[in-house]
């Protein structure tokens, strides 16, 4: 038996209670033909569903969500995943909460669930296909099939849904991995594509390439997933983590300048990631800090850093310029990055998310002098200044030696 219970958001007690016996899927949203019916406006007319399904011969209820405004199960944005008993899903951020509770599973449901499964199949092999009727345009999955409603293409074994981004190095898609039967891989993710004429360029292929790796060997909740790494007809391929964010320069040119207490909150996040990357042997330097590789998670309002296709080695001999002009430190423009060099770039950044001009506008050219000059930005406190001008000395010496030293010192300006 299943019991899904209705919470109150402060004091999380039920308001309303569901109870199934016999059944291998629910269905839940704001449509009248829902097994549990939520009229809320956060809530899509066919939000979610539960399924039963059956993993190496261990059974689960398993939630797949279908809302255009997300689900959220502990607070973290879910597509797909199995339930834990006594567990609380939200659907969309500030929607209705369920707790979910189950009792041990009768062995005739799952044999009817495994049926139901089957027979579904056998109808796919004999070329029955659902005709996806009563689907939202806004949907990427039938509300009845479950199977993704629009593949622009197929890579392999993801299916690709629409395009997320598209830059000179490779284009980026939002992907369904058809084939995925890993519980800790999801199955909707994004998929990285090297650009046809980048093909041809060694030096695009390196750094395409190091991204990969990079992350590979990476595990931190501010980094992307690593999922896979593959070449189809020429071209290489890069399946890692979906975050459902936006990255700071397009949130900053949408809504405008942030309070510093946000500014500063974002950039310790920042220092925080940059203090494992810069902790790993030998240390790896990012190059490439900027709003708009910095994404605020909307699950919790927390950075992940993004595009490690510029990580380099440190120790290794010096290479081409990569940064972006008004964020590069002065060694790295000559192709000798350091970790300082990384938290070099803290300092324009927050220019930029205080007062959404370009941090180049603030800086004066007095050759080894050269500084950013922050003196009639209002919301710049002495404080957070000082901050600023040591992490962009010019002399790496000069400036704060770790991510570590210098997000202490930016919790000191909130203070």
């Amino acid at each position: 038996m299943v019991i899904l219970k209705l919470l109150e958001p402060q004091k999380k007690t039920p308001l309303q209670e569901w109870c199934f016996e016999d059944t291998f899927v629910i269905r839940i949203g704001r449509a009248e033909d829902n097994d549990v019916v939520l009229a809320d406006t956060l809530v899509s007319r066919h939000h979610l569903e539960l399924r039963l399904v059956k993993h190496k011969n261990v059974s689960a209820w398993q939630l797949i969500s279908k809302g255009t405004n997300g689900t959220f199960l502990n607070g973290l944005l879910v597509i797909q995943c199995d339930l834990p008993d006594n567990c609380c899903f939200q659907l969309a951020q500030g929607g209705p909460i369920l707790q979910f509770q189950c009792q041990e599973i009768p062995d005739t449901l799952l044999v009817a669930a495994e049926a139901v499964k089957a027979s579904q199949n056998s109808a796919a092999q004999l070329g029955y296909t659902c005709s996806h009727e009563g689907n939202s345009p806004q949907n990427l999955f039938c509300i009845h099939c479950g199977q993704p409603l629009l593949v622009q293409q197929t890579i392999r074994q993801y299916q690709v849904l629409r395009t997320l981004g598209q830059g000179g190095m490779g284009t980026t898609y939002l992907a369904w991995d058809s084939a995925g039967e890993v519980p800790s891989k999801p199955k909707l993710l994004v998929l990285k594509q090297m650009n046809a004429d980048m093909a041809k360029i060694a030096k695009a292929q390196e750094l395409f390439e190091r991204e990969a790796h990079t992350l590979k060997s990476l595990n931190h909740p501010g980094i992307p997933k690593y999922y896979d790494f593959f070449v189809v007809g020429g071209r290489k391929y890069l399946a890692m983590e979906l975050v459902h964010g936006q990255d700071l320069e397009k949130r900053i040119y949408t809504t405008g300048p942030v309070p510093p207490s946000q500014a500063i909150a974002w950039m310790i996040q920042t220092c925080d990631i940059l203090e494992y990357i810069h902790s790993q042997i030998p240390p790896l330097i990012h190059r490439d800090i900027k709003p708009a590789n910095l994404m605020v998670r909307n699950a919790d309002n927390h950075i992940v850093v993004l595009d490690f296709g510029a990580v380099k080695e440190i120790g290794t001999t010096a290479g081409t310029r990569i940064g972006a002009e008004g964020y590069c430190a002065p060694e790295q423009e000559r192709g000798q990055p350091l970790t300082q060099s990384d938290l070099y770039a803290i300092g324009p950044t927050l220019i930029f998310l205080l007062t959404g001009e370009n941090p180049f506008n603030f800086y004066r050219h007095k050759g080894q002098n050269a500084r950013f000059d922050v003196s009639k930005i209002p919301t710049i406190t002495p404080k957070l200044r000082e901050v600023i001008e040591r992490a962009t000395h010019h002399w790496p010496r000069d400036r704060y030696q770790s991510a570590k030293e210098l997000s202490v010192a930016l919790a000191d300006c909130q203070i």
